[in-house]
């Protein structure tokens, strides 16, 4: 019997892997994405959908990078709006940011009782940015669906642990007791990618909890402060976020910090107490010791890697798969990624 292989295997089906899948599909290439559990439903699931490119935000090599998607998302978001007929809820409001760090600017001069009057303290230091938002979930099922439409296979319910060579090179994967096929490789497992031989990185998953509210008042931008973040959906619900945890691989959430940050929020917009509590949850950021992501080619002939993109990932979903379709399929990238590469971490694992 013949034995089915795929030009190229993706292990993750977030919305990085998602995105690369569709991207590899563009140029012709036969895409087969593993993943450990539902695809979609790890941190791609948990995140709050700030598209956040500002410049304090975001680290000083990942700012091209970040820039760039940013611009893309219109086009991104169409198409994946347009192959799936699932809308993203992609939102150009903007962002008000309380108590900005440096800044001069005044809540008067930035008419912060106009942009948002639910506000407590309309007087609070405050500055505007021009970011963008969307609904990660949304966004990660349109991608899921857009990625079916153009033939992607999809394999989900077994962890790959490794991946397989011949003679030094790659030819596929091992998932449980299946092996699938193939001469590439991209690791885009997200908090779990460190786990698959036959390298190791030194990373870690970072914790996020967050909770929903629906009810009055429905605020028009996202919402930054020290003490806590507000993400409003078009369909009425608002986002509060977030935590920032070492607490391994936990994915459970504590009841007193879902308390303190909605009482941090109701402090910020009083009328929030009113507001009825839809959810709680928890995700994992996959974090590097830099803070950076890891893109770009291994030692290991085939085995490419796009993860570990901590708070960025939304974000920087269509970056990533442009420029690793570029890598993967052998063009030259159109972005310089020898900051992000593994072998600034890349050991051999026993």
């Amino acid at each position: 019997m013949e034995v089915k292989t795929w030009d190229v295997i993706i292990v993750g089906g977030g919305v990085i892997g998602l995105s690369l899948a569709i991207a590899l599909r563009k140029r012709g290439v036969q895409v087969l994405v593993v993943e450990r559990g539902e695809p979609g439903r790890e941190a791609s699931h948990a995140a709050a959908g700030m598209l956040a490119d500002s410049l304090e935000g975001t680290p000083t090599a990942l700012q091209t990078l970040a820039t760039a998607s940013a611009h893309m998302y219109p086009e991104f978001s169409l198409e994946l709006n347009d192959e799936s007929g699932i809308k993203v809820d992609l939102r150009d409001q903007g962002t008000v940011v309380l108590d900005p760090a440096g800044s001069q600017e005044s809540a008067a001069a930035l008419s912060l009782a106009e942009l948002e009057p639910a506000l407590a303290d309309p007087n609070r230091p405050a500055k505007f940015l021009k970011e963008r938002s969307v609904d990660p979930r949304a966004l990660v099922a349109a991608a899921l669906k857009a990625a079916k439409h153009r033939a992607v296979d999809i394999s989900s319910g077994t962890a790959v642990t490794s991946v397989l060579l011949s003679n030094g090179k790659v030819a596929g994967v091992t998932a449980g007791k299946t092996h699938y096929s193939a001469p590439l490789v991209v690791n885009c497992a997200g908090a779990w990618a460190g786990q698959i031989a036959p390298h190791r990185f030194p990373t870690r998953p970072v914790k996020g909890q967050m909770l929903s509210v629906v009810g009055q008042p429905v605020l028009r931008h996202v919402i930054r402060a020290p003490e806590v973040y507000l993400v409003p959906r078009s369909d009425g619900r608002i986002l509060i976020g977030t935590t920032v945890e070492d607490a391994g691989y936990d994915k459970r959430t504590d009841a007193a910090n879902i308390h303190r940050m909605h009482q941090a929020a109701v402090r910020m917009v009083p009328a929030l107490a009113q507001a009825r509590i839809l959810e709680a949850w928890a995700g994992l950021r996959p974090g590097t010791p830099d803070d950076l992501p890891i893109l770009g080619a291994t030692s290991t002939p085939g085995y490419f890697v796009a993860a570990w993109h901590f708070r960025d990932g939304i974000l920087l979903a269509p970056i990533t798969a442009h420029v690793m379709a570029q890598v993967v399929t052998g063009a030259s990238p159109e972005y310089d990624l020898a900051a992000f590469a593994p072998g600034r971490f890349e050991t051999e694992r026993a």
